[in-house]
């Protein structure tokens, strides 16, 4: 199979950018005049202490929190969006994955990744196909089986599959290895970060895991607010 592109991957060539982002929580402040520029085929890892708002970085490109600043994805500026238009968008051009997968257990893992394709309105018969494929792609085995039944490496390729079913420019991933034992670590860190070639993408990891954030393109560590570029080596 040739390479994947996402809706927006042939018009842009940003998966997502944060503009002089200011947010706090009651008096503490997370992110003051903060920025970060992904390419389209790019990895990038954000690591930094627990709390320090790596998982709100996620949620501003999801447009689930709304800063001070810009966030672009896929060139559309989302704080200046309404909450149906963000809906689309987000559909459309953003795909995430968590630490704990968020699966529904007594579903297939066919089922799983048709879902999110469903839910952003396509058609029936493409989908349950193209996440038979995906599911094929990404190593998941014993696709008729329930999803509660797989392990915990081949749940986690069953939330990468599920977050590439609407071919995003940006694929997000929240401590996607948080909950794997080391082997299974490996083989869905082997998945994801052959992903923003693979698919034409970019690929935002926020982890505290040093070893995962080695695997990126890039590393930028979160303190004080600020994200400071590292040595990936």
């Amino acid at each position: 199979m040739g390479k994947h592109a996402g809706p927006g991957a042939a018009r842009v060539s940003t998966a997502l950018e944060f503009g002089a982002l200011h947010y706090a929580v009651d008096d503490r402040v997370l992110f003051d005049g903060l920025d970060l520029c992904l390419p389209v085929g790019e990895s990038l890892a954000v690591t930094g202490p627990s709390g320090s708002g790596k998982s709100t970085l996620v949620s501003c490109a999801l447009g689930l929190v709304t800063p001070q600043g810009a966030v672009r994805v896929a060139g559309a500026d989302l704080t200046r969006m309404k909450r149906r238009a963000l809906a689309r968008h987000r559909g459309a051009h953003t795909g995430v994955v968590f630490q704990f997968g968020e699966l529904l257990p007594e579903l297939t893992p066919v089922e799983n990744v048709a879902l999110a394709g469903l839910l952003a309105g396509a058609a029936r018969a493409d989908v349950y196909d193209e996440a038979a494929k995906l599911l094929a792609e990404l190593g998941v085995p014993g696709a008729e089986r329930p999803t509660g039944t797989l392990s915990g490496g081949e749940r986690q390729r069953t939330a990468v599959a599920r977050a590439l079913i609407n071919r995003p420019v940006l694929l997000l991933a929240d401590e996607p290895t948080g909950a794997l034992d080391e082997a299974n670590r490996d083989s869905v860190a082997d998945v994801l970060f052959r992903l923003p070639d693979r698919w034409g993408c970019g690929l935002l990891v926020v982890t505290h895991d040093e070893q995962l954030a080695r695997r990126a393109d890039r590393v930028l560590h979160l303190a004080d607010g600020r994200l400071r570029a590292r040595n990936t080596v």
